[in-house]
């Protein structure tokens, strides 16, 4: 049964549709872990044990500094999530913690809802917050390479990425909003 069928009430507006995604990239937090391994490493190697780390080695600040930075970006990497949803009056999306507060579109102000495939790195130079190429508008995604393609009434373009396409089809589907 798909999700939709369930509706939950939030703030007297039912919401039709829900998702939120994390970085679950395998090859993503394998960089992230090693990075910080081999910081977490050169502070004990160069800091604790009084042993030079590397050919080159900098402070005993920079190392620290560095290695402090390094598990700072995987933390912050690791609360980083794209909330959607889907409610009787309009489409509610954010980028937490970029983005605290969900940025309503209501459906009197888009003139295209569907759900297409595309290419973030060819269209908008990867994943995350971005701003697409050659006119494409803005693309909120966190992976793969499907998503809520939007546009307003005055042209302009927003792509929301999701891990459910048929499920958000079928829920824009169901009030009638999906206008490709």
């Amino acid at each position: 049964m798909l999700f939709y069928n369930y509706i939950l009430i939030n703030n007297n507006r039912m919401i039709l549709f829900s998702e939120k995604q994390h970085f679950k990239q395998w090859w993503l937090w394998l960089i992230l872990l090693s990075l910080n391994i081999l910081f977490i490493y050169g502070v004990y190697k160069q800091v604790i044990c009084g042993e030079q780390f590397g050919d080159n080695p900098g402070s005993n600040g920079m190392l620290i500094s560095t290695c402090i930075f390094s598990i700072i970006i995987s933390l912050f990497i690791a609360i980083i999530r794209l909330d959607t949803e889907v409610k009787q009056d309009g489409i509610y999306f954010r980028f937490f913690p970029v983005q605290f507060k969900y940025r309503q579109l209501k459906w009197e102000e888009l003139s295209k809802t569907y759900v297409r495939k595309y290419n973030a790195i060819a269209e908008y130079g990867g994943w995350g917050l971005r701003i697409g190429l050659f006119g494409k508008g803005r693309a909120y995604n966190i992976s793969g390479n499907k998503g809520l393609q939007i546009e307003t009434n005055d042209g302009k373009k927003i792509l929301i990425g999701t891990k459910k396409p048929e499920e958000l089809t079928s829920a824009l589907t169901s009030i009638e909003k999906y206008k490709p």
